[in-house]
């Protein structure tokens, strides 16, 4: 390992973030490739679309010059052909001295192939530099591998005494708009935002990303929507280009279905659960069916607490405000306040920021790595 290696591992590593909510089904990767002199020759990320690939895109800025150099990559190139040919032959044919890879591919069709194929070109190769950094990028990605699902971020706000406003038709703030707008980078972030359709009633919510300049990046919009009672008048209609998906029981008739469809709609049926409502764990496979790799929800308590109780939280983001909500106020997992996931030993504190006076928490599952997706 050199000294310089950590460094260019976080340039990629930051590249691979500009893709988060963006490659879906592919995972957010980044590649960085250095001369032998030091000098960064070439950059890239996964397109949108997850077409090309990072390290396609950087050894063609690199050209001939990539012979002889280092390509920091932040997951194993991938060794299956798709659209174009397989990373690994491409970096095999460009002809670095070194390839320096944070995280080793769970995907069957990679992982390890990638490796063996640039050490058989008689490419040097490093792996686990940065490795949980890395999987905090492409926890999505694996998860929907190893275990058929993407990965999952609640999101919540609440006021200074922990509970949340009741809504009643239109959305109700209560943090303020710095707070908001980081918000909304959780959006843009995310390839789909979930809620249910409680919150759809109460407050009419668009669900897109309302940052300036990227409005592009909005997610799928999921409803989870029992018997499709989302009226076809909802705010989610009215941006066409933003698709919404509305998950619903199939073991019911549903009168509204072809008008929702009419507005834009696509309908999922999934089985129900115990009690009668659209199973959330069948929800998120089917999500992953369809390459989606990052879930970020907003609904409302009943849907925070489904999704807590059926241990499926990955990450929480925790807005708090400065003011106390009115006592009409919820508490945020229906009946529970923030404490049932806060003091329950199974989340880490990771961070906490301050926008203004309002302040923001995010927790993180305590978990570890399988074997088979540690570096090695």
């Amino acid at each position: 390992m050199r000294a310089s290696d950590e460094q260019h591992m976080a340039q990629a590593l930051a590249l691979a973030r500009r893709g988060l909510g963006l490659t879906w089904p592919n995972p957010a990767v980044g590649a960085v490739v250095v001369s032998p002199e030091g000098e960064i020759i070439g950059r890239g990320w996964t397109a949108p679309g997850g077409r090309p690939h990072a390290e396609a895109i950087a050894l063609e800025e690199a050209g001939e010059a990539a012979r002889g150099a280092t390509i920091y990559v932040t997951l194993e190139p991938c060794a299956h052909e798709g659209r174009g040919p397989a990373c690994a032959d491409v970096i095999a044919e460009a002809q670095p001295a070194r390839l320096v890879i944070a995280l080793r591919d769970p995907d069957p069709r990679t992982s390890g192939a990638g490796i063996s194929r640039a050490t058989a070109a008689g490419i040097e190769v490093t792996e686990g530099l940065l490795a949980s950094e890395a999987l905090d990028i492409v926890l999505g990605h694996v998860y929907r591998v190893t275990q058929g699902r993407p990965a999952v971020t609640l999101k919540t706000a609440v006021g200074a005494n922990g509970f949340v406003t009741r809504g009643d038709g239109a959305p109700v703030w209560i943090t303020g708009p710095d707070a908001r707008a980081h918000g909304h980078l959780l959006r843009a972030r995310s390839d789909a935002i979930l809620v249910g359709r409680g919150t759809v009633a109460a407050d009419d919510p668009s669900l897109t990303c309302r940052l300036p300049g990227m409005s592009c990046r909005s997610p799928v919009r999921v409803v989870l929507d029992g018997r499709l009672r989302t009226p076809p008048s909802a705010r989610l209609f009215e941006d066409e280009m933003v698709p919404v998906w509305l998950i619903c029981a199939d073991d019911e008739d549903q009168p509204n279905a072809e008008r929702l469809q009419e507005r834009g709609a696509e309908i999922i049926p999934i089985p129900v659960d115990a009690e009668g409502l659209p199973c959330v764990v069948e929800a998120l496979e089917r999500l992953a069916g369809r390459g989606i790799t990052r879930v970020l929800v907003e609904g409302g308590p009943s849907v925070a607490r489904v999704f807590l109780d059926a241990d499926l939280i990955d990450e929480a983001v925790i807005y708090q405000g400065a003011e106390a909500v009115g006592g009409d106020g919820l508490l945020p997992f229906a009946g529970e306040g923030l404490d049932r996931l806060t003091d329950s030993g199974h989340f880490t504190n990771s961070h906490t920021r301050s926008f203004g006076a309002d302040r923001m928490t995010v927790w993180r599952r305590n978990r570890r790595c399988s074997p088979a997706l540690s570096a090695t």
